[in-house]
């Protein structure tokens, strides 16, 4: 008997469909966008991996998916684990510009102990050399694997299965944009088997503080990203917008300008602002050094700018003390 495994559609470009088969990138300009029964249809070999549940969501490009998208997939996950007690795991199609994001966010939230795999593709499905049906056929014999259990929420393209925490994409167009930089890929979805070489230590789901289920929204949380002669007028409209968190996105190894550090500085100590020091390197820890420990800024220790971003929403809601923070961003 094949593993069963629920598909959810969210768009992106693995659901889209171009002029023709070298559209392969102004394919938006179509506007043409397949829900997941599509893909499906245009893809028929995928059921032979797996008794494949397709659930219809969305079908919108990714940098339009957020707070609301994914408290409603955490709630579609929670709703298909109790109508299907015998669901393998979870895959669900993305676009790549966010996918990073809503696979973190999930890694934090999700309250399923069964294996998610993010899938996308880099070519949309109407192209000649379109990855999207490999992408999807290896989600699901990943979903399905009893060794992606315990793992937390996997993001899988170009045959590499990468943990949500540390995968980033890193290239515009080519199909190997999603690279774990520090830490490489959790393992492989070869043709004969999908194999793993390590797991995560970090805490993920579904073993979290995080419960988004009953939350209307996520404190507003902003990135300020460091470049020569930046002079705090971003941080100060973000603090004016309401900012309750603040990421800077330094230079490396991780501070920001002498004029945008006393902004931030002064936010921290006059407004009780978080705000979390990060990277705008892509790699590497972020060290809490004198300067940063006098002016109350945190380490994002080695998360990127946009995930720590979601983690430090996601602490807000319960915590608000420095040191808690602290412990949060070394715990995830």
């Amino acid at each position: 008997m094949k593993p069963k495994v629920a598909v959810i559609g969210t768009g992106g470009t693995i659901a889209s469909i171009g002029t023709g088969p070298f559209d392969i990138v102004d394919y938006g300009a179509n506007q043409k966008m397949l829900q997941i029964d599509g893909i499906l249809e245009l893809f028929p070999q995928v059921h032979d991996c797996a008794d494949v549940i397709a659930v219809p969501y969305k079908a919108i490009p990714s940098p339009d998916v957020g707070f609301a998208d994914w408290k409603m997939l955490v709630l579609k996950m929670d709703e298909l684990a109790a109508a299907h007690p015998d669901l393998a795991g979870f895959v669900i199609t993305h676009g790549t510009a966010s996918m990073e994001e809503t696979a973190y966010m999930l890694s934090l939230v999700a309250k399923t102990p069964l294996p998610i795999v993010v899938t996308g593709a880099q070519r949309p499905a109407s192209a000649l050399s379109t990855d999207a049906g490999m992408n999807l056929a290896n989600a699901i014999r990943t979903a399905a694997s009893p060794e992606a259990r315990g793992k937390g929420v996997l993001l899988l393209l170009n045959d590499e299965i990468h943990a949500a925490r540390d995968v980033a994409k890193t290239s515009t167009f080519r199909m190997q944009t999603f690279r774990s930089p520090d830490f490489g890929v959790l393992g492989h979805a070869d043709g004969d088997r999908v194999v793993f070489y390590r797991s995560p230590v970090r805490c993920t789901c579904p073993d979290t503080e995080f419960d988004i289920r009953s939350l209307d929204e996520l404190p507003r949380v902003d990135i300020v990203y460091a470049y020569s002669g930046c002079d705090g007028t971003a941080s100060r409209a973000f603090i004016a917008a309401g900012a309750q968190g603040i990421i800077s996105a330094g230079f490396a190894p991780g501070f920001p300008g002498t004029a945008e550090h006393a902004v931030l500085a002064q936010a921290v100590q006059d407004k009780g602002i978080i705000v979390m020091q990060s990277t705008r390197a892509g790699s590497g820890r972020v060290f809490r050094g004198k300067r940063m420990r006098d002016s109350g800024i945190l380490a994002a220790d080695n998360l990127t700018p946009q995930k720590a971003r979601l983690l430090l929403a996601l602490a807000l809601t319960v915590a608000k003390d420095p040191s808690e923070i602290e412990r949060i961003f070394l715990k995830y």
